[in-house]
């Protein structure tokens, strides 16, 4: 093509494609585990990864992974901390019953949280019910964030009952977070 010549038609046909093919794969949704929630570019909440989805993490731009399913759950992933950890990622595990959360157990989470600083952090647990709880509790308690903002990645898998809504209402009542969400 000589200098001032416009480029054929052929050409930009296939810098269109090339293009709109770009653009949606930059923008397909994560699907390494199930219900998936970007809260930031850098916080990403889900369930259970296998094994396989738990190795790609890295090549995502993972940093560190937080785990809060006890290792008895049906679906864990035995060698999760072995597979997350030969990519270089920080794994910590908070293991929690379903049935029993505490305060302590936020707390612990929130000082990891804290601790993990700008790293590009996985927290899952058995389906993302912990996990989006917790998320939830850090960023309206820790981060003062619109608690109805932040809910919404809750309600995007569940909402919290039993325990876990004993959890949520005591720590907001605690830290004066005004937001009711029953």
């Amino acid at each position: 093509m000589r200098s001032g010549t416009a480029p054929g038609p052929r050409l930009v046909a296939l810098a269109a494609l090339w293009i709109v093919a770009a653009a949606a794969t930059a923008q397909q949704p994560p699907t390494f585990a199930p219900n998936i929630v970007e809260i930031t570019p850098r916080l990403v909440t889900s369930g259970q990864p296998s094994a396989k989805g738990l190795s790609t993490l890295g090549a995502q731009g993972f940093e560190a992974v937080v785990y809060h399913a006890p290792p008895t759950v049906s679906d864990a992933v035995r060698d999760e901390a072995l597979i997350v950890g030969r990519q270089g990622l920080v794994f910590v595990d908070i293991p929690i019953e379903f049935d029993h959360p505490t305060e302590r157990d936020y707390e612990l989470f929130a000082g990891v949280l804290d601790a993990l600083g700008k790293r590009k952090v996985l927290v899952h647990c058995q389906i993302n019910m912990r996990a989006s709880s917790l998320v939830f509790l850090y960023r309206v308690v820790a981060r003062h964030e619109d608690p109805h903002r932040a809910y919404e990645s809750v309600a995007a898998v569940w909402s919290p009952e039993g325990p876990w809504k004993r959890l949520i209402v005591e720590l907001l009542r605690k830290h004066d977070v005004k937001f009711d969400p029953y």
